[in-house]
């Protein structure tokens, strides 16, 4: 990985979960393995501790509750030194000079700052950054999901922040896009000849991808029955890998060259009318059941829930793409709370042989697929058919199996640890543009508005489970089944 410049990394919503979790564990590797420049600092903001003593308690109370075995006392004393924790109200204006004393200090510093925060606040955030001038030269903003809960007001977060700051300062964030098996699915794609001339309707039979879950909302109540697996998944995370999976190779790696396919696709997929929502989407909600082997409630029980709640904790559609690459190919999505499994893939299924030569039944047809898992462990896995020891012809499924553990011997990034540093670098080909946004809003609207007007509640399935009968049914229909399920 290439060294970092000197900079200054500023974490809004300093003491909460996402900077605790996910951010200083990443930047904690990124200096552990040396990449970190010696003068790099991190700014992390917030109302609720003290002083600096008592907020690196904290961080290091959480950093040895996630790092695991990664965390040592050496290194953690010298990251702590870059720490610096400054007490600010996101939304006091005058507390921002205090801030701009502290990076004019270093001004040949990149700054960046990460807005993990409630969306409402990165309007007020960008302004009163920009009435200190910290906005110029090569400031970024990191903006996280969720961006908005419909259209428009994803439109006018958008405008609001593009009012001080512009868009190639912008970086839109999707860890998804920073796992390495994704980024792998972007190399097995364009870097071998093998899968190109078969990537497209004449070999691919559909492709499914799931990221399910099986944890409930815990205690995310109040924000999950707002928004609902539609607005927190499909919108983002599952139709940016259905982008690269399905877009056009780009010219180059390029940002705009990337984004620019991915937005091709967002506005190919065919618009789901009052129909197609009845036919070729389920929506359901998880009761009490069982994960892990331990009872849990189901999602009307759970904290924060509004009585008698609609909101969907469980979602799969049938996405179609009207091009001349994909037009037939369902790509069927899927996403979900307390699931059987903790699970992301990809699968691609290949069409069967024309003419079968050892009298397969037809259930064994289709053997050939390509399975990308993003969690719990990274791997890709092409299913082949190969012959059975024996002296008769008899077949069986075999796979070839590309596991990054052993096969690069060493520790892979985690996403944000991926993400953070390209944003220090300026590279902003794995987060997303505005129009990108805008196109996959467009397209989950007209699904949550016939839902908000329909009076049917949604389907109930067992928690522990892989959601409803109504989701195996949508496969069905087209004889087809979930990859767990074949």
């Amino acid at each position: 990985m290439t060294s970092i410049q000197p900079f200054d990394m500023v974490l809004f919503g300093g003491t909460g979960d996402l900077v605790m979790r996910k951010l200083l564990p990443a930047l904690y590797h990124q200096h552990q393995d040396g990449y970190l420049p010696a003068d790099g600092r991190i700014i992390c903001l917030g109302r609720s501790q003290p002083d600096q003593a008592a907020y690196v308690a904290m961080a290091e109370e959480a950093a040895r509750r996630y790092l695991g075995d990664y965390f040592n006392d050496k290194d953690w004393a010298e990251f702590a030194a870059r720490l610096l924790y400054l007490r600010l109200d996101a939304q006091d204006r005058a507390a921002y000079a205090t801030l701009a004393d502290t990076l004019n200090q270093y001004p040949d510093h990149i700054r960046v700052f990460y807005l993990a925060t409630a969306p409402n606040l990165f309007a007020g955030i960008c302004e009163h950054l920009a009435a200190v001038g910290l906005n110029k030269g090569g400031a970024r903003v990191v903006l996280e999901k969720p961006l908005g809960h419909d259209l428009a007001s994803s439109q006018a977060i958008n405008a609001q922040v593009g009012r001080y700051f512009k868009e190639s300062q912008i970086y839109r964030i999707d860890h998804y896009l920073g796992k390495e098996a994704v980024q792998n699915l972007l190399a097995l794609r364009f870097g071998n000849t093998l899968f190109e001339p078969l990537w497209r309707r004449e070999w691919i039979r559909d492709v499914q991808v799931t990221v399910t879950e099986q944890v409930g909302v815990e205690s995310r109540g109040d924000f999950y029955d707002k928004a609902g697996a539609l607005r927190d998944m499909i919108q983002n995370h599952l139709l940016q890998l259905l982008c690269i999976i399905a877009m056009e190779p780009p010219a180059s790696i390029d940002p705009d060259a990337v984004r620019d396919e991915k937005l091709k696709i967002l506005r190919a997929l065919r618009p789901f009318g009052p129909h197609d929502v009845a036919t070729k989407a389920v929506r359901g909600q998880y009761r009490a059941g069982a994960t892990g082997g331990k009872p849990v409630i189901g999602y009307q029980d759970e904290q924060g829930i509004a009585p008698g709640s609609k909101t969907e904790t469980f979602v799969a559609l049938k996405a179609e793409i009207d091009t001349w690459r994909w037009a037939g190919v369902p790509f069927y999505l899927r996403t979900g709370k307390r699931m059987q499994e903790r699970l992301a893939e990809i699968v691609i299924n290949f069409r069967e042989v024309p003419h079968s030569i050892f009298g397969l039944p037809p259930e064994a047809h289709t053997t050939n697929r390509l399975v990308i898992q993003l969690q719990p462990e990274e791997s890709v896995k092409l299913y082949l058919l190969a012959k059975q020891p024996g002296d008769r012809m008899k077949l069986r499924s075999v796979h070839l199996d590309l596991d990054f553990d052993e096969t690069f011997k060493t520790r892979r990034p985690d996403a944000y640890e991926r993400l953070l540093t390209d944003v220090i670098h300026g590279r902003l080909t794995l987060f997303m543009r505005r129009d990108e946004l805008d196109a996959a809003w467009k397209w989950v609207e007209p699904i949550l508005d016939a839902w908000e007007q329909s009076d049917d509640a949604p389907k109930s399935y067992t928690a522990g489970t892989w959601g409803p009968a109504a989701s195996s049914a949508l496969l069905s229909r087209d004889g087809f089944c979930w990859h767990e399920e074949g």
